[in-house]
């Protein structure tokens, strides 16, 4: 059965979930801590969790090694993640056939955010955490960040804090519960628990974490590199509170296209593609050559395996080595909305990513890396790329972002909000126009929406 993002009742009467979520949206200065204090703790923690990340050869890796055989690259405990190839035939794009290193974690982590009441106004917990693939090391966090692998104790490390609050839940605590998929491009098959969890006054925030509101954590996503990509995603699948009250929210009872329609388009989208996936050994993925310091593509274009060495006064482990994935050239993520019938709409596209458990998934209105396209012909490029790049000195939201660092090496991407004129048209069956309301309820359940698109949410109710 498919994990579902369940509403339910606090632990206390009072008022419904989305009405008190909303008071929070409201609260953006004040709570539990005043903003100048928030900036002061991240300030503090950067200076307390400093850490010193090198890159290194591969034989200078602890723990992680080459298989002989295959060329695949795994730690020595066989659990973690590994790096093997992955052979790919698709029916569209204007690459139809090609290999590649993909990142292999069959576990399935914890992304989790406590939710607590302060004089009747919900808190999140979040979290100042440093990533060795951090541009700017500590970004903020969800309450829990952590691989089964990692908190079942693997590396030998300090526990998890707060992880028994998202593995044992209590009865009515649980508002949001669903598995949700990372980037198909880099990972294979990669889902991460997705939870929110109400709790109680015994739960108290340690050094590295921090009680804000919902309205204080809005304004931090209005800052390059400072609200992570695990963060981000969770705080997608929470209910939307907006209720009609914001200027860029719909009347949720009307919208272009049915909520069946919409179902019928991915499933069709889903059975129509042809996407054959195949692990093979990394050693035969061909256009990829092994150096003594990177797994690069022949043309220097995608991303480079790479291996850090790293040392941090912030993490269960103060020091190991691992390899990173580390992408080539700066990301752009856009988002066109516009208003029909003065109904806000979102343009979103049905992308198949060779990564996807589901074949297709939605994603952002342009999702790229433009370095990649450059050497094909203008019709061969992403749908919309030159329109968002024209257009993002009028973006509504413009913030550059990191993706996940325990994973990606300066990972980053221009996330972008375009608001359009009415007449501005959907492509081709690829794209539809949805509301938010559309997509709230698309997350309710899983591999719906992609972590880009997921992002792009959490960013468009912050407006």
């Amino acid at each position: 059965m498919t994990a579902m993002n369940l509403v339910l009742p606090s632990r206390a009467a009072g008022p419904p979930l989305v009405s008190r979520l909303a008071a929070s949206a409201a609260v953006v200065e004040g709570g539990v801590m005043s903003n100048a204090e928030v900036l002061a703790w991240l300030d503090e923690r950067q200076r307390e969790q400093q850490q010193h990340v090198e890159r290194v050869p591969f034989a200078a890796l602890r723990g992680w090694r080459f298989d002989q055989r295959t060329g695949d690259l795994r730690h020595d405990s066989g659990r973690f993640f590994s790096v093997l190839g992955l052979s790919v035939h698709s029916d569209f794009g204007p690459v139809r056939t090609w290999s590649q290193p993909i990142i292999h974690q069959p576990e399935i982590g914890i992304l989790g955010i406590a939710l607590r009441d302060f004089d009747g106004i919900p808190h999140l917990l979040m979290q100042a955490k440093s990533e060795p693939g951090n541009v700017n090391g500590v970004q903020l966090s969800p309450t829990v960040q952590a691989t089964k692998s990692n908190y079942t104790g693997v590396h030998g490390g300090s526990a998890v804090p707060y992880m028994d609050l998202f593995r044992r839940p209590g009865p009515g605590q649980v508002v949001a519960d669903v598995l949700q998929s990372e980037q198909g491009s880099w990972f294979l098959h990669k889902r991460n628990r997705n939870m929110v969890v109400e709790v109680g006054p015994e739960v108290v925030a340690g050094d590295d974490f921090a009680w804000l509101t919902l309205g204080q954590v809005n304004l931090l996503l209005r800052h390059d590199n400072l609200v992570n990509m695990d963060a981000r995603t969770v705080l997608s699948c929470l209910p939307d509170w907006r209720g009609g009250r914001e200027n860029l929210v719909e009347d949720a009872g009307w919208s272009l296209h049915t909520g069946r329609e919409v179902r019928t388009w991915i499933t069709r989208r889903r059975a129509e593609h042809e996407v054959s996936v195949a692990p093979i050994p990394l050693a035969q993925a061909q256009g990829w050559l092994r150096t003594q310091h990177a797994v690069t593509h022949c043309n220097g274009l995608y991303f480079d395996v790479v291996a850090v060495d790293v040392s941090s006064r912030g993490r269960e482990v103060p020091a190991w080595s691992q390899p990173l994935l580390e992408p080539r050239g700066m990301g752009v993520a856009a988002l066109f909305v516009k208003r029909i019938d003065g109904v806000v709409h979102a343009l979103l596209r049905a992308r198949a990513e060779p990564g996807f458990l589901d074949v297709v998934e939605l994603g952002p209105t342009v999702q790229c890396v433009p370095e990649n396209y450059e050497h094909l012909p203008e019709a061969d490029r992403p749908p919309y790329l030159a329109q968002a790049l024209a257009r993002r000195e009028s973006a509504r939201y413009d913030v550059v972002l990191s993706e996940e660092g325990g994973r990606f090496r300066n990972a980053q991407s221009h996330y972008m909000i375009i608001e359009t004129e009415s007449d501005f048209p959907a492509m081709s069956d690829e794209f539809r126009w949805l509301t938010p309301h559309q997509l709230d309820e698309l997350l309710c359940y899983s591999h719906h929406l992609n972590v880009q698109a997921r992002t792009l949410v959490a960013a468009l109710r912050s407006l």
